[in-house]
Order: structure tokens, then sequence, then C-alpha cells
């Protein structure tokens, strides 16, 4: 076991997790306290022991299910589907085994030769096939697997390790003899039809096996190109799972922001060298620097107004945006939050008082303060704010506009916006369709665009981060 957690230690050490040798001590110490069947108090003693960081526990539980634990519940998982596999097809497959059983008891010990791999498969001895699969992995170098492409390779290995094409003959040989000893016809052909699934079921969680050993071993750089590829990938294809998986990614892109920010304050704070008034401050010392003097210069925070269009279009594109920015809303001086399909509303309230992900799922849903299940009206929205909310801009503001401006062919009121333009420090406009498709079929974004000083394609991520750091410049 002081094996085992000495390697765990080493794979979370690898995926970037920090674990100290005293940290490995203590989770020995911990062990001798425990009862290993006890999965949760397991997992959750060496969690205390070795993580010290928040940001750490995903990445904990998942290495901890990839090493300990989930290879079994899969490999219970496969032999419960081929079981409802074989039932579909009129196989009992318990009533076919105790058949078995009983013909062999009566065959002499020399008839029948079964490997160890054969019989842990005939009687779904899943504890001996998953420590033998190890054992074989271990053999066949898997820790080393480095990529995708080296899945099948080293899949193939492990079979080979394990005997798997002389196991899947030996069963066949199985049915043959069974035939001889007075099996039926039917019952000889349910059983060849067994063990063609066995030898497949086997080559399935090998290969899961695999999947999940490149997982445990590149975990870290796994996670990165995962993240990297969500970045890339455009709001408009995201699937539920990468919906919540964004979530994550946005949190952890915000965080980074933060922390040039802070890095940027400190050296506002410390001032640029002045030369100049250095070099005239120390003639007295011939020239030679002994006294710095930096340029102070002070940097106000902005105010933000988001107006942002949550109709079905585009309600990915605003569900990131509100996350980002709210993640980020200290290095504001004051955040409001609109939003808006026709109707406009008021959705400040709602961030104040809820936790960041339900406050953006209520907005999303319209905040119970307009309708989010009618058409598109840009004109109307900005008219609005116009009679409404045209006082809350002033030099200081940044008017902040999500939306693919696709106004169903309604009266644009492009002059709404050339007065909010006008009283604001500066109008940006996000827009998550290309510029090609701007200003045709009912798109009025040519109408609106003088009145902006920036106006950009932002269909995934990566186009928000770079946008919304360009604000805080």
């Amino acid at each position: 076991m002081q094996r085992k957690i000495v390697e765990f230690t080493n794979i979370l050490r690898k995926s970037g997790v920090r674990v100290s040798v005293g940290e490995s001590l203590d989770a020995f110490s911990a062990l001798d306290s425990l009862d290993l069947d006890e999965r949760t108090l397991f997992r959750d003693a060496l969690r205390t022991t070795m993580i010290k960081r928040a940001e750490d526990i995903p990445t904990y539980d998942q290495l901890f299910d990839l090493y300990w634990s989930g290879f079994y519940d899969n490999l219970r998982g496969a032999f419960d589907e081929m079981g409802g596999d074989l039932s579909g097809q009129g196989i009992d497959l318990d009533q076919l085994m105790q058949q078995i059983k009983d013909m062999l008891e009566s065959m002499d010990d020399g008839e029948v030769n079964l490997s160890d791999l054969a019989q842990a498969l005939l009687t779904a001895d899943l504890s001996r096939l998953e420590q033998m699969i190890r054992d074989a992995a271990e053999n066949a170098g898997a820790s080393n697997i480095e990529n995708m492409l080296q899945i099948g390779f080293f899949s193939r290995r492990v079979q080979e390790q394990l005997g798997a094409e002389g196991a899947a003959q030996e069963l066949r040989d199985l049915a043959e003899q069974m035939r001889q000893a007075g099996m039926s016809e039917a019952d000889v052909q349910a059983l060849m039809d067994v063990a063609g699934q066995l030898q497949e079921v086997l080559r399935k969680v090998v290969r899961n096996y695999m999947e999940r050993e490149l997982q445990k071993q590149n975990f870290d750089y796994i996670e990165k190109f995962r993240r990297e590829s969500l970045l890339e990938k455009s709001f408009y294809n995201l699937s539920e799972e990468e919906v919540k998986q964004m979530r994550e990614v946005v949190t952890r892109l915000a965080q980074r922001i933060k922390n040039v920010l802070s890095i940027r304050r400190r050296r506002l704070k410390r001032g640029k060298l002045d030369i100049h008034k250095t070099l005239r401050r120390n003639m007295s010392h011939g020239g030679i620097p002994f006294e710095l003097t930096f340029k102070q210069r002070k940097k106000d925070r902005p105010k933000l107004v988001i107006l942002c269009d949550v109709s079905s279009s585009v309600a990915n594109v605003s569900r990131f945006m509100l996350q980002f920015v709210y993640s980020l809303q200290e290095a504001f001086t004051k955040i409001r939050a609109f939003v808006f399909v026709a109707e406009l509303g008021e959705v400040t309230p709602i961030f104040k008082d809820c936790e960041i992900t339900d406050a953006i799922e209520q907005a999303l849903n319209g905040g119970d303060v307009i309708n989010p299940y009618t058409r598109s009206n840009f004109g109307f929205a900005f008219h609005h704010f116009w009679q409404n909310h045209l006082a809350a801009i002033d030099r200081r503001t940044t008017v902040l506009i999500l939306g693919d401006a696709r106004n169903n062919y309604n009266d644009a009121r492009a002059w709404c916006l050339r007065d909010i333009h006008n009283k604001a420090k500066n109008v940006v406009w996000l827009n998550p369709e290309s510029p090609g498709a701007w200003g045709f079929g009912d798109s009025v974004m040519h109408r609106y665009l003088p009145y902006t000083d920036v106006a950009e394609e932002c269909r995934n991520l990566r186009q928000l981060s770079k946008i919304v750091d360009r604000l805080l410049l």
C-alpha cells in the first residue's frame, strides 16, 4: 500500500499539485487508523493530508478516481452491459454458466485446462481480472504512454501480456468439448457467442484502462489542451457538458487576468523611472543615480454599463461575458447590467443578492423584468435605455454591448446609441457574428458602427478575454 501511495503522490506532483515529503508521511500515518474498505473516508483522509490549496481539490478528486477505483466500476459496467446484450438475444448467462459448471464437475480434471484469464472471464471474477490487467499493463510499460496515438499500441501490448488470444481460443475449445460431452447445439452456439462477447469486452476494458492511464500520467497536459480547445471553440457549438466545463475555464481565465492586474497596480503604485528628474537630482553626485525619481501616474478604474442581448441565438455568449465581467468586478468602480430582447430591464440587483452562477441563469431568463421569449428589437431596447437610464452614463463610463444586431426589420433608432456614445468614455460592441454578415438581411450592425469606438467579432472565449483585458488597460 505504501508503494501505491508513493505512486499516487508522484502522479499528483506530475499534475502540478504540490505534495511535500512530510505530507506523504502524514498520509501513511492516517492510513494506520483507517479501514481501507471505507472508500469515502480513505479519499478524504488522503485529501486532508496532501491538499493545501482549494484550487487543487478538483484535480485531486479526478486523479483519485482514475488511480484508485474508477476502473473497477468501468469493468463491472462492461460486464453488466454484456449481460444485457446476451439477455436480449435470448441467452440466460447465469443458467448457461451453471450448466457449464455442472458438466465440468462431471468431467475428468485433465480434460479441461483453462488459463487464469479464461477462468476469470468465464466466472466474471472482476477483482481478479482487474489485478491481472494492472499487472499486464505494468509489464507492458503502460506508464510510459504520452499521447492518444499510443493507446492502440499499448492496448495490444497489454492484451499480449494477458494472453487474450489464447484465452479466447480456450473458450472456443471449451464449447467444442461441451458439444462432445452432450450439450445441446443451441447451448453450444450460445457458449460460442459468450466467448466472442467476452473477447470483445476484454478488448474494450483494456483500451479503457489505457485511456485512463494516459489521462492519469498526463493529466496536467490533457487539462491544458482541453482548456485551450474550449478557448477556441465557438459559443454556438458548445454542448451542455462543455458549457459546464467552460464555467471552470472562465473562472481560471478571470483569475489569471486578476493576477496580471495586481502586478500592473503594483507597478503603477511605484511608478516609472523618470530619467530626466533622476539626472537633475543627482547632479551633485556627478550624475551617478544614487537617488531615483519615479513618475507617478494614477489610473482610475472604469465604470461599466453592460447591455446584454439574452435571446436564444446569443445566450451562451451572454452567459460567459456576464460571468467574466462579474468575476473581475473589483477591477471596475461600478457595474450596472441590463438585459434585453425587445424590452430592457436592469439585473444589477440579482448579482448583488445571488451567487454568480444563479444570478447568470436568472439574468438569461429575463430576471423577471423582461419577456425573453419575444423577437429581438435592438431599437426598442436602446430607446428604453435612452429614456430611463441615460443619466447613468458619464465620461468615465464604458458601455459594453453584446448582441448580433439582428433587428427583425424594426426601426434601428441608431440616434439613441449616438447620444449614448456622446456621453460615454467609449462604446464597445461585441458581435458573435462574422463581420462579413454585418448589415445583411435583418442585421442593422452597419447603422450602429459609426457610434462605437470598438466593434469586434466575439464568438469564442479567447476573443472575449482579449476584449475584456483591453477594457482594463
